[in-house]
């Protein structure tokens, strides 16, 4: 298949077509904001809101908020503790394959790069459960690379299913599927997915996305109502900040997630916020303007214009910066976490996706979550 001539907007064979406006609506409030027009004027009107609406969020968003920052993280602090009391939940990652067939010149992974690939047997990834189990957590995220060939939808439901022994919480994040496969991984034990569009630039995300599946924007973008149609508790969206223009990237995140809280308003909607991270032959990380007061102003705007959402704090941030967000905007954080193939039992099966800024394990990041007077939260669901 020559990637070249495939248009990243149309769906190929086998991918199952979502009838709807959404994806052109995201795309269009996205190209009309303009965040240079904001003055401090917005940005304070805004923060004296309780519901707040599009252009608030863009305000928050805009370079003149900077200047609010403090004023954004107390109002954050009050909503997330009015929404979430003062829990953080605990969880890690578990990669069990890191094949995979698109070219991504931001991943680790991408079907080019010159690494060791791996994939766990049900062996494997049964260990690597329950050694991860001993450490207390309760909820875990399955990874794999972006591989139909290597990591089918059975084997990835068999995961799951094994998963179900050990832990009460089970996200996966993998390649976007059909409704019906997503079903059948709920009825193995799913209960969440993870999908990140990386950028919404149709440009951009065409210059990024040089071959493989991925390369079709919209199969991607409709992944999470994919997901909930077949069953799924809650969804996670995100863009790669630094990729694009992570304000633009930002505010059409916000924008989705809120397209999709209001059609299916029993979701549990939350977001996560990666940056661009060096990885094996790309050692060179260099996100868009994205500094870490940039990385929490979007972080505090996801929480004011969708206060009751999740947000996720990942490894790819440094220590200091995870210690200072929980509680105040961020309520989920991963602890003991390896992104190479296992690696949790013995040596990693396959190199990692990135390299992190955090390898603190599950009791150090307990510890730091009582210090800061919040309270770990191990397991927040009961299966029955």
């Amino acid at each position: 298949m020559d990637w070249n001539q495939i248009n990243p907007i149309e769906y190929l064979d086998d991918m199952e077509v979502i009838h709807s406006d959404m994806m052109e609506k995201v795309i269009s409030l996205t190209n009309q904001y303009d965040y240079t027009k904001y003055t401090e004027k917005d940005v304070k009107k805004a923060l004296t809101k309780d519901v707040l609406c599009f252009e608030d969020y863009g305000a928050l968003l805009s370079p003149i908020a900077m200047n609010y920052l403090e004023e954004m993280a107390q109002r954050s602090m009050f909503e997330t503790e009015k929404h979430f009391g003062n829990s953080i939940c605990l969880f890690t990652p578990l990669y069990i394959s890191n094949y995979c067939e698109n070219e991504c010149i931001y991943c680790g992974f991408h079907c080019k790069n010159k690494i060791q690939r791996g994939k766990l047997s049900y062996k494997e990834i049964e260990l690597e459960m329950e050694t991860i189990a001993r450490t207390g957590l309760k909820e875990i995220l399955i990874l794999t690379g972006e591989s139909r060939n290597a990591s089918g939808v059975e084997y990835i439901g068999e995961a799951i299913k094994l998963a179900s022994n050990y832990f009460s919480t089970i996200g996966i994040e993998i390649y976007p599927l059909n409704t019906n496969e997503y079903a059948y991984l709920h009825k193995c034990g799913a209960d969440f997915v993870s999908v990140y569009q990386e950028t919404y630039n149709l440009d951009k995300y065409k210059k990024v996305h040089l071959r493989g599946p991925k390369r079709i924007f919209p199969y991607r973008f409709y992944a999470q109502e994919r997901a909930l149609l077949g069953g799924m508790r809650g969804v996670s969206f995100g863009a790669l900040l630094g990729l694009d223009d992570f304000r633009k990237d930002a505010f059409a995140t916000g924008l989705h997630a809120f397209f999709i809280q209001q059609k299916y308003p029993y979701a549990e909607i939350s977001f996560s916020v990666p940056r661009l991270r060096p990885y094996i032959n790309h050692k060179k990380s260099n996100p868009l303007d994205v500094g870490e007061k940039q990385l929490l102003q979007a972080m505090l705007a996801y929480r004011l214009f969708m206060p009751f959402t999740g947000i996720t704090i990942s490894t790819r941030e440094s220590q200091k910066f995870r210690n200072h967000v929980i509680g105040m905007v961020a309520t989920k954080i991963s602890a003991g976490v390896n992104v190479g193939v296992g690696g949790h039992l013995e040596k990693e099966k396959g190199d990692k996706q990135f390299e992190i800024s955090d390898p603190r394990t599950v009791k150090e990041i307990h510890k730091m979550i009582l210090d800061r007077g919040l309270q770990p939260i191990y397991n927040d669901y009961i299966r029955v």
